[in-house]
Order: structure tokens, then C-alpha cells, then sequence
């Protein structure tokens, strides 16, 4: 088992839409502050602020290109 904080050694879950590839997590300080941000800047939410477990929380978008990205809110 990990004994280093914070490591997780990998996926947290089974991929499936419409997140299905690999993708690049940015932490922020408020998912849903930095949602309203992307959504005025072009960006589309893709799965909303979702828990995960008691570690953090996790939401997916889409930019302006096309591309999906993470984002991740610690607990």
C-alpha cells in the first residue's frame, strides 16, 4: 500500500464516458467557481462537481479546442 500522502498509484475508476482517454487534471481552489470561469472563456462542462470519496472532488470539460480536461478540488 502507498505511504506517501496524497498518492493514489493510478485511474480512480473504470474509463467511460465521456471521459475515455487519458486526460490532463488541473487542481483548483473551487470547482465551480473555475466551471463559471471556463463556461465564460468557450469551455463546456462535461460531467459536474462530483465526490470522490472523502478525498476531493472531480469535474471534466471540454476547452475551446475540443479538448477534454480535468479539474480536481481537494477536500
Amino acid at each position: 500500500m502507498p505511504t506517501e500522502v496524497g498518492y493514489i498509484g493510478g485511474g480512480m475508476l473504470q474509463r467511460q464516458s465521456p471521459v475515455e482517454a487519458p486526460v490532463i487534471t488541473l487542481q483548483v481552489d473551487d470547482i465551480d467557481a473555475a466551471l463559471e470561469t471556463i463556461e465564460e472563456h468557450g469551455g463546456k462542462p462535461l460531467v459536474g462537481r462530483t465526490p470522490v470519496g472523502d478525498m476531493g472532488f472531480s469535474a471534466y470539460f471540454t476547452d475551446s479546442e475540443g479538448n477534454t480536461v480535468g479539474l480536481w478540488q481537494t477536500a
